[in-house]
């Protein structure tokens, strides 16, 4: 699969775009919407990270508070968070308001880790600029 492009990405990750009163969506329609493969939608039903309904032919009915879950998940994934802890964490939501400070941790564990990425990329990204003007000039862009 591809990476979408940055746009695309602000694009589908912007979850105001969901509309409670929207009809149910099918897989293939939530895959185009999310840039994701139905093979990943069904392993995130398989690994219990989202549980469409079904409708009455029984095909996958994504509700909008499934889409909702499917940004999150697919934020999550974008910045690194592992299978596991994704797991863990939609299993603390699922078990309700007792486990906040427990979901607060593993968000405040991914923000240093994503804090971390971005200095690691910032610094590779001043090496590759260094080069490029090493090699002729500015950097073009």
């Amino acid at each position: 699969m591809t990476v979408p492009t940055e746009d695309l990405i602000e694009q589908v990750l912007d979850d105001e775009m969901i509309e409670e009163r929207d009809a149910p969506k099918g897989i293939t329609e939530v895959a185009r919407l999310l840039t994701l493969s139905p093979y990943t939608l069904r392993y995130y039903e398989q690994e219990g990270l989202v549980l469409p309904a079904r409708n009455a032919s029984g095909y996958r009915a994504y509700s909008a508070f499934d889409l909702r879950r499917l940004v999150f998940l697919t934020r999550m994934r974008l910045s690194g968070m592992t299978m596991h802890d994704l797991k863990r964490y939609i299993a603390l939501v699922e078990h309700g308001e007792a486990t906040i400070a427990e979901r607060r941790r593993i968000m405040l564990d991914q923000r240093d880790r994503i804090e971390r990425r971005l200095r690691e990329l910032t610094l590779a990204l001043e090496t590759t600029e260094y080069k490029i003007r090493t090699y002729g000039g500015a950097p073009d862009g």
